[in-house]
Order: C-alpha cells, then sequence, then structure tokens
C-alpha cells in the first residue's frame, strides 16, 4: 500500500516505513504528527482524491533535522566589474511514516 500526499506545498510518494526528506519543520524529533492531505491511495482498490480522499490519513514522526549540501550562487556581467558570490544550505527534516489509514 502507498499513498501520494501533499506536504508543505509538494507532492510524495510514502510507504509505511518510508523516510522523506521534506522541508524543516519547527518541531522536535520523535514528535508525531498526521497528515490528511492524501491526493492518492493504493491499496487493494485505489482512490482518487478530488482533491484529497476523504478520511484517508497518514501518521509520521520527526526522525531528524540537517542541511542539504551548499550550493554556490554567483552572479557575473561581462565587462562591467560585476561578480557577487554567495552560498546557500536549505535545512530539512526527515520523518518516517508511521502508518496509513484509508476507508
Amino acid at each position: 500500500m502507498y499513498v501520494l500526499i501533499e506536504f508543505k506545498g509538494k507532492q510524495y510518494k510514502a510507504e509505511t516505513g518510508s523516510l522523506l526528506k521534506v522541508a524543516r519543520l519547527d518541531a522536535d524529533p520523535g514528535t508525531n504528527f498526521a497528515i490528511d492531505s492524501v491526493l492518492l491511495l493504493v491499496g487493494d482498490t485505489i482512490s482518487v482524491g478530488a482533491p484529497y480522499v476523504p478520511g484517508a490519513k497518514v501518521s509520521a514522526h520527526i526522525e531528524s533535522h540537517g542541511k542539504d549540501k551548499k550550493i554556490i550562487v554567483f552572479k557575473y556581467k561581462p565587462k562591467k566589474d560585476y561578480r557577487r558570490k554567495q552560498g546557500h544550505r536549505q535545512q530539512y527534516s526527515v520523518i518516517k511514516i508511521d502508518s496509513i489509514t484509508g476507508v
């Protein structure tokens, strides 16, 4: 059984026990929460939401927090002596899917 969920403006495919890397959440590791925005539920039958599947729910908890690899943002204009270099590291949270409940 797997689901397609919408979480923090992005869509993810999730199965029971899977780990997802999502945008940073403001909660401590070990915190449990539920996701109600299930777009698709695939089990014995397929349930497609319009836009969400009624009664479907995903429970998860936060495993850890971290930072991605550094990316370099470099602006350059030729012949004008204009150069700007800036780095960025995106913060993320790793969540683990505990259970999927569907009607």
